[in-house]
């Protein structure tokens, strides 16, 4: 009898292990779309929206291209027992393998996903988490470490610093198998994007609080590179200011975009070659992607007037050419692009910041349909 017990309860257990492997996403309700132009290898697009800062209102879409469905707020319906939702603004998303990792920077928290079932596997505890990379054996995570700047307005509409609190960056390391944080190791002000390649682990820089606070008053304008097997900082590159994604082409060389200083230095694309030589290849980057050997973006000359009509425009990694993209979206607020091929897009627009935006899906330069996003959508991953 004993034994029986045993067993009985062996069995509940697995049962327990596999659930979230097992659980269905396929009867969730959304919008259906036209998916008939996406490759065979996609199955599903995770849409990230960021929310407001201090609204605890970031939340994950849901693109089933099996089934030709867009769903709204999957974290949440998928995850009941979660009833904060995602948390306070949700700052990267990157599919690993069969899971999906999030950046959820304010909770201070990196969700770890089933993509499957986009059940909750780990919630990590990391400060300001910005954005995430891998290699087969880590999850490297950039951290504002806690910074972080308050101010008021006086009746004059002057800004005043109340309380501040700026120490360097953050790059932590989670063991993959375990989901345990294995260490960290310190890099420059407010670090943001990150990636691997070689054994080495880039990490730009932006200064984003830095240049709010005395003495200097100043952005960063470094990429730190880590030895994966020392874990420790063995290079510091100048770039430009305000550094924000960084992306490997798989070939040795390494792309940085800057969002410039809003007045005399512009947004723009740098490389960073096999050498460490730093070249600039590209003006005007507000949002961008890398999908194979291109690294596709958005800008505009007049980058400070909001109302500009935006221009996307490609780079190729191998030929080190700048083209023009025939896509032309009536997107107001262009805040992320996802290559689904090279003549198929996703493009999210967050509209006024505040309110619900929305994704578009653009083939051969024509829209095709547009669907209702959650606040402020920005990141994508593609499983």
């Amino acid at each position: 009898m004993k034994k029986a017990f045993l067993l009985l309860l062996g069995a509940a257990l697995c049962v327990c292990a596999c659930a979230p492997e097992s659980m269905p996403d396929a009867s969730l309700e959304g919008t259906k779309v036209d998916v008939s132009v996406f490759p065979e290898s996609i199955r599903k697009v995770f849409v990230l929206n960021e929310g407001g800062m201090g609204s605890n209102n970031a939340s994950l879409d849901l693109l089933q291209v099996s089934g030709g469905t867009y769903v709204n707020g999957v974290f949440k319906k998928m995850n009941p027992e979660e009833g904060a939702g995602l948390g306070d603004v949700g700052n990267d998303i990157v599919v690993n393998g069969n899971e999906v990792w999030i950046a959820v920077c304010n909770s201070g928290i990196v969700e770890v996903l089933d993509a499957k079932s986009e059940k909750q596997i780990a919630a990590i505890t990391v400060p300001t988490p910005r954005s995430i990379a891998f290699d087969n054996k880590y999850a490297y995570v950039s951290s504002w470490a806690g910074a972080y700047v308050n101010g008021s307005y006086d009746a004059e509409g002057n800004y005043t610093i109340t309380d501040s609190k700026n120490p360097k960056g953050q790059v932590y390391r989670i063991d993959l198998k375990t989901k345990k944080v294995e260490g960290s190791v310190e890099v420059g002000y407010q670090p943001e994007g990150i990636a691997c390649y070689g054994g080495k682990v880039y990490v730009a820089n932006s200064g984003g609080l830095s240049c709010q606070l005395p003495p200097d008053y100043a952005y960063d304008k470094t990429v730190n590179v880590i030895d994966t097997k020392k874990f420790e900082v063995e290079l510091t590159l100048d770039v430009q200011v305000n550094l924000e994604k960084v992306y490997s082409d798989g070939n040795g060389r390494i792309y940085v975009t800057t969002l410039g200083n809003y007045g005399d230095v512009h947004s723009g694309l740098y490389v960073i070659d096999s050498e460490y030589k730093v070249s600039k290849v590209a003006d005007y980057v507000s949002k961008s992607c890398i999908s194979g050997d291109t690294v596709y973006f958005v800008g505009a000359e007049n980058e400070f007037d909001w109302n500009a009509p935006k221009e996307f425009f490609t780079r190729s990694c191998k030929a080190g050419t700048v083209s023009y993209l025939s896509l032309q979206p009536d997107a107001k607020t262009p805040y992320g692009i996802c290559a689904i091929a090279e003549d198929t897009f996703l493009i999210a627009d967050a509209g006024d910041y505040f309110n619900p935006g929305s994704v578009s899906l653009y083939h051969d330069g024509t829209k095709i349909w547009t669907v209702d996003a959650g606040v402020c959508p920005g990141h994508f991953a593609i499983w």
